[in-house]
């Protein structure tokens, strides 16, 4: 079968399934999802054969430390893949709320509620859990999904989706079997073709690198949901608790660099740059982090990583708009909030930003001023993230402005519709 029909195929049948789940009861829906995330449980030793071979790809293609970590399932991480679903199941149905009522003078009624948006197109890369949370994220809200993970992570999607469609037949045989699909091939120009058919597919989100997701928008004719990149900060105020600001920027880089909502730059008032960068510095060269420096910080830093396996070098123009994914974190030494902002503002991707202050309107101004999807005072910018929300698993980090924007949950997957209720009623 050729490209173009292969995916018209997968079109076709998901917008056929897409009709058949929007009949379905939030009853039935949980059921399925409950059984879904059994299924991963019970499927454990299966996933981690497929993933072996998943992560021999991605040696192979020469994959960073942080990339394979990404990619690479574990006896935890499919547990916690399983848990997800439970919570999305846990979850009040999202289809069908009423969100505004109006009543005309003629009488004429009308109802504003949340209905499915359709056909959902995730393209994605490495993590593996991704499949089973935007899965089962728009199955709860009555979409269909074509997923189209990278070609390094194909044997361990394909697994997680056969098992998610096969554990919800089981409670429920009328469960459409193509509500949720994998594109079979790792063809890039099966993306293109995907993304055409305005027909068949109502939007597509993509997670990922920048180049990605930058391709992906360029060639679709669907609307397509973009998060670029996660250029995240952290701005260490004058006022801030050195030790607060010390253990939040040691989780904000460190705990898993190779997420979008990982800190990529740490912005640090002059006033505590002598105090605080050394402090900073000897932590983090405890995970090895090399650091993108300008002059002022490169001074303080260099002492405190001596006889470490850090290094530290100036940062060029480019570092202070790259997402590294890795133990890679910039360093500036600024004078204040206003230059905090102007720096955010310049050279940020709207993701994710915290300060650290004790100064409640420094924090304030900064909550304000700040143009992302996710602002934080004295916290981690590691929490923009739809289990920490508590939306159960999330489908996607957007930095639209339009729609949906930070953590998508079920509600960011409905659309809605107007119902009119009349007795007769013509209008004039």
């Amino acid at each position: 079968m050729a490209l173009m029909d292969e995916m018209t195929e997968l079109g076709r049948r998901a917008k056929a399934a897409s009709r058949e789940l929007a009949r379905l009861s939030a009853d039935e829906k949980n059921r399925c999802l409950r059984a879904m995330a059994d299924g991963l449980v019970a499927a454990g030793p299966r996933l981690l054969e497929a993933n072996a071979l998943d992560l021999e790809v991605g040696k192979g293609l020469g994959l960073t430390g942080a990339m394979m970590d990404r990619l690479a399932l574990n006896a935890d991480r499919i547990a916690a893949m399983a848990q997800g679903l439970r919570e999305v199941a846990a979850l009040p149905d999202a289809v069908g709320r009423v969100l505004d009522t109006r009543d005309r003078p003629n009488g004429l009624r009308l109802r504003k509620i949340t209905t499915p948006i359709g056909v959902v197109v995730i393209i994605y890369e490495s993590r593996p859990n991704v499949t089973a949370d935007a899965a089962s994220l728009c199955f709860k809200t009555g979409n269909a999904t074509i997923l189209r993970g990278g070609k390094e992570a194909l044997n361990s999607n394909r697994l997680i989706a056969e098992t998610l469609i096969t554990s919800a037949r089981s409670v429920l045989p009328s469960f459409p079997e193509h509500a949720i699909q994998v594109v079979p091939t790792a063809d890039r120009e099966a993306i293109p073709a995907l993304l055409s058919l305005t027909q068949y597919v109502d939007l597509c989100m993509p997670r990922g690198g920048e180049g990605l997701i930058r391709a992906v928008t360029e060639c679709s004719k669907v609307p397509v949901i973009k998060h670029y990149k996660g250029v995240c900060h952290v701005y260490v105020h004058a006022a801030a608790d050195l030790g607060m600001a010390e253990d939040i920027v040691f989780n904000a880089k460190c705990q898993r660099p190779s997420t979008c909502n990982s800190a990529e730059t740490v912005l640090v008032d002059r006033a505590v740059a002598a105090d605080f960068l050394p402090r900073m510095a000897a932590r983090l060269a405890t995970k090895s982090v090399e650091f993108h420096a300008d002059a002022e910080a490169l001074q303080l830093l260099a002492g405190a990583i001596c006889g470490t396996s850090s290094v530290a070098r100036a940062a060029e123009p480019q570092d202070w708009e790259t997402e590294y994914n890795n133990y890679i974190l910039n360093v500036a030494v600024i004078d204040g909030l206003d230059a905090a902002i102007h720096h955010i503002h310049r050279h940020g991707s709207g993701h994710s930003e915290a300060v650290v202050t004790a100064d409640s309107a420094v924090a304030e101004r900064f909550l304000a001023e700040v143009d992302s999807a996710a602002v934080y005072w004295n916290a981690s910018t590691r929490f923009t993230d739809g289990g920490e929300y508590g939306m159960g698993a999330e489908i996607g980090i957007s930095t639209d402005k339009i729609g949906a924007r930070g953590p998508m949950g079920l509600d960011e997957l409905c659309s809605y519709k107007w119902q009119g209720f009349g007795t007769g009623q013509v209008r004039a």
